[in-house]
C-alpha cells in the first residue's frame, strides 16, 4: 500500500512523497521501501531527525545545502549525493542564497547494517560527488521507485527490491576507495585481516578469546566489529570455517570421524557429530552417504 498526494506546497518546501507500507513478506526477505519523493526548499530551514530505522540516499538535483552527521557538516551542491545510517542523528539545511531541489529515498532490509558497515569499509562516506554522465543513473532508479511505488502493480514489492538492489550496487561502485579504505582501516581494528588470520589457523584452538588476544584488543570490541563486517560473531566464523572443510573431507577422503574432528578443531567425534547434525540437519556419517 501507499499513499501519494499530488504535490504538497508548505510554508518551507514544495514537495512530492509518498510514504509506502511494505508487505511482510518484503519487510522479511527484500529491501524494502519506506518513503521516496522529492522536494524544492521555498525558504531556508532545518530538518533533523535521529533513531529512525531506516536509510537514506537523496540527491542534490539543484541548489545548494548541507548535511550535518556524526557531527560533522557536508556542504552538498548539484549533483551531489548522502547515503546514511539513520539510526544516528542528521540533519539537513538547504542554503539561503541557492535554494535546493533534492530526490530521496528511505529504505531498510535485514541486511542493510552490514551492507552500510561494508560501505563504510570500503572507503565511502556520507557524502560524495557523481560525476555528471553518471547522474542519470541514480536519477533514474529514484524515478523509477517512486513511479513503483505509487502504482497498482501486484508485484511493487519485487520491483522496488530489485531497484534498490541496482541504486546499492552504484553505491557499492562509488564508494570503492582504496586509499580512503586504509587510512579508515588505521583507525579501527582491520576485520579482513581478522578473518585473514581464522582462515589460517581454524585447525587449531581458536575462540573469540584468543583471536581477541592475538591482535590485542577487548573481545567485546572485536565482537561488535567484527559482526558489523560479516554479520556472523567470531565464534560462528569458526566454526562455519571448520564445517566447510570437514564436509571437504567427508566427502573426497576416507577418514575417520575422529580424524577429521581433530583436523578441523572440532575436539572429539561425538562433538562433531552434534555440531554437524545442529547445522546441516543430517549426520556426518550421512551426509557422507548422501554422495
Amino acid at each position: 500500500m501507499s499513499f501519494s498526494p499530488p504535490l504538497f506546497i508548505g510554508d518551507l518546501v514544495k514537495s512530492r512523497r509518498t510514504i509506502y507500507q511494505p508487505s511482510l513478506f518484503a519487510m522479511q526477505n527484500l529491501f524494502y521501501l519506506q518513503e521516496t519523493g522529492s522536494l524544492t526548499a521555498i525558504k531556508p530551514h532545518i530538518s533533523s531527525r535521529q533513531n529512525l530505522s531506516s536509510f537514506l540516499f537523496f540527491y542534490v538535483s539543484d541548489g545548494q545545502g548541507s548535511l550535518t552527521y556524526k557531527n560533522q557538516t557536508y556542504n552538498m551542491k548539484k549533483g551531489d549525493c548522502a547515503f546514511i545510517d539513520c539510526h544516528n542523528q542528521y540533519s539537513q539545511s538547504s542554503s539561503a542564497e541557492n535554494l535546493w531541489s533534492l530526490k530521496w529515498v528511505h529504505f531498510n532490509s535485514s541486511s542493510m547494517a552490514q551492507i552500510y558497515s561494508k560501505y563504510l569499509e570500503r572507503g565511502g562516506e556520507p557524502s560524495f560527488t557523481i560525476k555528471n554522465e553518471q547522474e542519470v543513473l541514480f536519477t533514474s532508479i529514484l524515478d523509477s521507485i517512486f513511479e513503483t511505488a505509487t502504482s497498482s502493480s501486484y508485484i511493487r514489492d519485487m520491483k522496488i527490491n530489485e531497484e534498490i538492489s541496482k541504486l546499492l550496487t552504484l553505491l557499492m561502485e562509488y564508494s570503492w576507495n582504496p586509499e580512503r579504505a586504509r587510512t579508515s582501516n588505521t583507525k579501527r581494528l582491520n576485520v579482513s585481516t581478522v578473518k585473514n588470520y581464522i582462515d589460517q589457523n581454524f585447525e587449531s584452538k581458536l575462540s573469540l578469546e584468543t583471536v581477541a588476544c592475538q591482535f590485542n584488543v577487548n573481545k567485546s570490541y572485536l565482537l561488535r566489529v567484527f559482526k558489523e563486517s560479516t554479520g556472523l560473531t567470531v565464534n560462528n566464523y569458526i566454526l562455519q570455517k571448520r564445517i566447510l572443510k570437514a564436509k571437504n573431507e567427508l566427502r573426497f577422503t576416507n577418514k575417520t570421524l575422529d580424524l577429521i574432528a581433530t583436523e578441523c578443531g572440532l575436539e572429539d567425534a561425538n562433538y562433531f557429530i552434534r555440531i554437524f547434525k545442529k547445522i546441516e540437519g543430517i549426520t556426518p556419517g550421512e551426509y557422507r552417504k548422501s554422495w
